[in-house]
C-alpha cells in the first residue's frame, strides 16, 4: 500500500505564506490532518500536497480560499484543481438563494453573506462559492465577506475540523452568527422607533422602517436554504461523508433556520409598524383637512355677506342706517354660531 504523505512534509515556511497577494487570486490555504496542527499553505504547496495524496485515501483535507475579482483565478482553478464543470457554471450565475447539492461526488454551496463592512444596506449582500470534495474544500468570492472571514480566524487560531463537511458546518454557524447579531441590531433600531411612535413624538420615520424590512426581506430571500436540496443530500449523502457529517450538517441548518423564522419575525413587526405609522400619518391629515373645512365653513356666512354688501348697486340693506353694521354683525354671529354647532356639536353626536 501507498504510504500516505504527511501534510506537514510539503509545508512551506511562514515566511513563504502571503495572504492576498498571489496573483492567482489566492487569499490563504490550511491543511487539516488528524491530531495534528492546522498548518497555513500557499498555492505551491497545496498542489505538491494534492497530487502526492490524489490516490491514498487519507483523512487529511485542505481549504483553499480564492479571491475572484482577480482576473487569473477561474483560469487557476481549471488548470490546476479538479472541480466539477457545474462549480464554474455556477460562478457565472447572478445571485440567487442558497442551496447545497451533490454535484458527482462534490458538494456545490451557494451561500449568500453580507459584506465585511457591512452597513444595513441591500447591496451589500454577495455570493460565496464552495466546493467540498473528501480531501479539498474550495471557496471563492468576488468581495470580502464577513463569515468566511470570521472562520479564516478561528482556523488561523488553532480551531480544529474532522472533515470538509464539518468545515462548511461551521461556516453556516458562523453565518447564523453574524445574522443574529444583524437581527440584535435591527431589533434596537426598531425598538426606539417603536418607543418615539408610542410616545406620540413626530421623529418616528416611516422611510427608516422602510429601509429595514427591505433588508429584512432580502436577507430572508438569499438566505434562507433550499429545503427540498438539502433533504436530497441528507437522505443520500455522498460516499465519503463520515458518520457524523450528515447530523453535524442537518445541525448546523437548523440552527441557521432558527435564525431566519426569528428574521421573518422581525420583519413581521416592521410591517406593523408601518401600518401603524401609515394609519397615525393618515389620522393626523383626517384632522387637518377636518380643521380646514370647519373653518371653511364658519367663514362662509361672512364671507357670503360681504360678497352681498360689496356690490356696488342700489338697494343695499342699512346703507343709511348708523346700526346697520350692529345689525349685520350681530346676523353673521347668529349664522356663524348656528354653522359651529351643526360643525362640532353634531359631528359629534
Amino acid at each position: 500500500m501507498q504510504k500516505i504523505p504527511d501534510a506537514a512534509a510539503t509545508m512551506p515556511k511562514s515566511s513563504e505564506i502571503t495572504y492576498g497577494a498571489d496573483p492567482s487570486g489566492f487569499i490563504c490555504g490550511f491543511a487539516f490532518a488528524p491530531d495534528k496542527e492546522t498548518l497555513p499553505v500557499n498555492s505551491s504547496a497545496a498542489l505538491a500536497w494534492l497530487n502526492a495524496t490524489q490516490n491514498a485515501p487519507s483523512q487529511a483535507f485542505l481549504w483553499l480560499h480564492f479571491n475572484l475579482s482577480q482576473a487569473n483565478a477561474q483560469k487557476w482553478l481549471r488548470d490546476h484543481l479538479s472541480l466539477p464543470e457545474h462549480f464554474f457554471e455556477a460562478l457565472r450565475d447572478a445571485q440567487g438563494s442558497m442551496h447545497v447539492e451533490q454535484v458527482d461526488d462534490h458538494l456545490l454551496a451557494v451561500i449568500n453573506d453580507v459584506a465585511f463592512e457591512f452597513a444595513y444596506d441591500v447591496a451589500q449582500i454577495a455570493t460565496l462559492w464552495m466546493c467540498v470534495g473528501h480531501n479539498l474544500v474550495v471557496s471563492a468570492r468576488s468581495h470580502p465577506l464577513r463569515s468566511v472571514d470570521r472562520l479564516r480566524v478561528a482556523v488561523k487560531a488553532g480551531e480544529r475540523f474532522p472533515s470538509p463537511v464539518a468545515l462548511l458546518a461551521h461556516l453556516l454557524r458562523d453565518q447564523a452568527e453574524v445574522l443574529e447579531q444583524i437581527a440584535r441590531d435591527v431589533t434596537g433600531q426598531v425598538d426606539q422607533i417603536e418607543d418615539s411612535l408610542l410616545a406620540g413624538r413626530s421623529n418616528a420615520k416611516r422611510s427608516s422602517l422602510g429601509a429595514l424590512r427591505r433588508l429584512l426581506v432580502r436577507l430572508r430571500r438569499l438566505l434562507a436554504p433550499e429545503p427540498g436540496a438539502l433533504f436530497r443530500l441528507l437522505s443520500r449523502p455522498p460516499t465519503w461523508f463520515e458518520d457524523d457529517d450528515s447530523q453535524e450538517l442537518r445541525n448546523a441548518t437548523e440552527e441557521f433556520s432558527a435564525v431566519l423564522a426569528d428574521i421573518g419575525i422581525l420583519q413581521e413587526r416592521t410591517k406593523l409598524l408601518q401600518e401603524e405609522i401609515a394609519a397615525h400619518i393618515t389620522e393626523q391629515t383626517n384632522r387637518s383637512v377636518f380643521l380646514l373645512t370647519m373653518v371653511t365653513v364658519l367663514a362662509l356666512p361672512i364671507n357670503l355677506t360681504s360678497g352681498l354688501f360689496g356690490m356696488n348697486v342700489g338697494g343695499v340693506p342699512f346703507n343709511q342706517d348708523p346700526q346697520g353694521f350692529l345689525i349685520v354683525a350681530a346676523v353673521l354671529a347668529v349664522f356663524t354660531g348656528v354653522a359651529g354647532w351643526f360643525a362640532f356639536f353634531k359631528q359629534r353626536d
